[in-house]
Order: structure tokens, then sequence, then C-alpha cells
């Protein structure tokens, strides 16, 4: 990529993020270029799609959430290990108002820009789930879609504003559906 091509790449990120910030994941491409200082030709011939600039948005914030996924499956207990993701999720759907419907139509949509980082959250969210069962931490009778499912519902309501005040006891509401027990409960009392 030349240096100005980067230089208004970089440039309409940071204006976007700004933009879906403010207004959320329907801003408009129309406006996220008028922001940018750029024809919308310039701006969707870095960006195609919705879907691919929310992708180059999203990209460093889904890495990391997968990357804590791995580093809480081998550094916590399998049921602690899951309550710290499941807050994790909660904070990074709170960072983009939108993004988490737009993620759950792309997560079985092979031919969207978001597919890939979905499928990475939702094989992370996976094995977490498939660690906490093994552990008896989990409910068995749920699976990574359900999982997937319950975060992107958690997600869409901390998005509202009537129900992000409640987010911290939404979550642990759905994290007691989802655990059979406290994480260590049994550990712990066996260990005395």
């Amino acid at each position: 990529m030349r240096a100005d091509a980067r230089k208004n790449y970089s440039h309409i990120l940071t204006v976007a993020r700004e933009a879906v910030t403010e207004r959320g994941a329907e801003v408009s491409m129309r406006d996220i270029a008028r922001r940018a200082g750029v024809g919308l030709a310039t701006l969707l011939r870095h960006f195609p799609t919705r879907e691919a600039l929310f992708e180059a948005l999203l990209c460093t914030n889904l890495d990391a959430l997968t990357q804590k996924a791995d580093e809480l499956e081998t550094s916590n207990a399998p049921g602690e290990a899951l309550i710290s993701w499941f807050r994790e999720w909660v904070v990074f759907a709170q960072s983009y108002r939108g993004v988490v419907a737009m993620m759950a139509a792309a997560h079985t949509n092979p031919d969207s820009a978001l597919y890939a980082s979905c499928a990475a959250v939702h094989s992370a969210s996976a094995r977490l789930l498939r660690r906490a069962q093994a552990e008896g931490t989990a409910r068995a009778d749920m699976n990574g879609d359900d999982l997937f499912a319950l975060m992107t519902a958690l997600g869409w309501a901390v998005d509202q504003p009537s129900f992000a005040p409640r987010a911290d006891h939404l979550s642990h509401l759905i994290m007691g559906a989802i655990l059979t027990k406290s994480p260590g409960s049994d550990v712990e009392k066996a260990g005395s």
C-alpha cells in the first residue's frame, strides 16, 4: 500500500471509530466518508462493505478477546475462566454499540468479512465451555452455539440504554443459568 493510501486508511479508521463510538454501528458509510474528508468512493475502495470496515475496526479488539480466552484457558480454573470470559465479552459489547447484532448475523455467513473473527470468538467460547463442562461446573446440555447465542443476547441487552446499567447483574443471571455450581466450591471444601 502506498504511503498516502496507508495514511488515508488509518485516518478513515480513526474517524470511523469515533463515529461508531458516538452514533453506534448504524452510522452511515457516507457520514464516515464526510467526517474523514474523503469521497465515498475512497472509503469504499478501502472498505467495500460495512462489514469490512467493522472487521478492520474490531480486529484488534476481537484478537485481544480471543487471546484473553487462551490465557484464561491455561491460567484459571474452568468455571472461573468461563465467568471471566463472559465479563470480557460484556466489556467488548459495551465498547461498540450495535456491533453484536452484526456479529450474530455474520457468525454463520462465511461470505461476511466478520465471519473469521466471529468464528474465533465462537471457538474460544466453546473451548471454555467444554472445559467447564468437563470439570462439572457448567451445564452438560448446552454447546458452543448455545453459549454464543446467550453471549449475543447479553451483548444486545447491554447495548440498550435501559439495560446497560444492569450489565453486571444480567451477566451474573446468565452465568447462574450456565453454571451448575460455583466454580471451586467443592474443590475448596475437599482440600480443607
